[in-house]
């Protein structure tokens, strides 16, 4: 604990300082981080006894799912419970636990978005070879080598976390702990760690945006030789792939990519990228994807 000097704990801003909007915000997200893991956990289980999802796309899917329910459990409870408390305190070991878990099921959720769109531009544009590039085998090892990603970027964060001493301000003008907030405070001259904070958070993000972006180019340029009904297909399966990108990343990017400055809008931006995206993931692959409708519906018609 001699790292963090005379500061021992944190004192959570929150979204709002109003007592009547403090309940609302409770009701409000209580309302969205159950049905953010209810979503969540039925597509898990739906893909998980589901004979008709034994393809790659829904085994990236489930794992979105899984990283979805988990990143937001990172934030929202803490959100939920401190709108009710008087006193929004966090010590600094949690401070430094909720940065490492944000940044490793964020890290990799990006990932696994990313093995969704090879995945489709393996399908759509190397049909014939499909099966023997995305085998299982394939598939598994990607998602094992995501975990090992996103354990060491999230390592990175806490390795330049602990390097912040702190001996005079402790309020994080936020509802949860991340480095941004946490540079403020820092009795030193943070610039180098905010470049590396930049370089290693805004790099994942912005190459990852970049990669998926030219994928989906390729995808969408090959699909001039499908035919009618496999154009509309694909089109239908890439269109929910590129809003959950767009909904995730350029909220990641606003905050990531910039020095440490802090604007009106970030708490909502935040609230964004960590409750609203992995409620909205759900619903977009389901209510988009007729497949996926059909297999829940007759898994649970037959469960019941």
């Amino acid at each position: 604990m001699e790292l963090n000097n005379s500061v021992n704990e944190f004192i959570l801003f929150g979204l709002t300082q109003n007592v009547l909007k403090e309940k609302v915000v409770f009701v409000v997200f209580l309302f969205l981080y159950l049905a953010t893991l209810m979503a969540n956990l039925l597509i898990m289980m739906t893909i998980k006894y589901s004979r008709t999802l034994g393809s790659p796309m829904y085994f990236f899917l489930f794992y979105l799912s899984f990283s979805d329910a988990c990143f937001s459990t990172t934030t929202a409870p803490r959100l939920i419970v401190d709108s009710v408390s008087e006193k929004k305190v966090i010590s600094y070991n949690e401070c430094m636990t909720q940065i490492f878990s944000v940044h490793f099921f964020g890290c990799m959720e990006i990932l696994v978005l990313v093995l969704m769109s090879l995945d489709r531009y393996v399908a759509i544009c190397k049909p014939l070879r499909y099966t023997t590039i995305m085998s299982h085998h394939v598939c598994g090892t990607m998602v094992n080598l995501a975990w090992v990603v996103s354990c060491i970027h999230s390592s990175a964060q806490i390795f330049l976390a602990l390097k912040l001493p702190f001996c005079g301000p402790n309020v994080i003008d936020n509802y949860f702990c991340d480095m941004t907030p946490l540079l403020k405070l820092a009795c030193m001259d943070t610039h180098l760690i905010n470049l590396l904070v930049v370089f290693n958070s805004g790099a994942i993000c912005m190459v990852s945006f970049i990669v998926l972006l030219t994928s989906y180019i390729f995808i969408l340029h090959s699909l001039s030789n499908q035919s009618a009904e496999g154009r509309k297909k694909a089109l239908s399966t890439c269109t929910s792939h590129i809003i959950v990108v767009i909904l995730f990343f350029v909220p990641c990017i606003f905050t990531y990519n910039r020095p440490v400055t802090t604007f009106p809008v970030d708490k909502m931006v935040a609230v964004f990228y960590t409750i609203g995206t992995p409620l909205l993931n759900p619903l977009i692959y389901t209510l988009r994807n007729a497949e996926v409708k059909n297999a829940m519906r007759k898994l649970w018609c037959n469960k019941l």
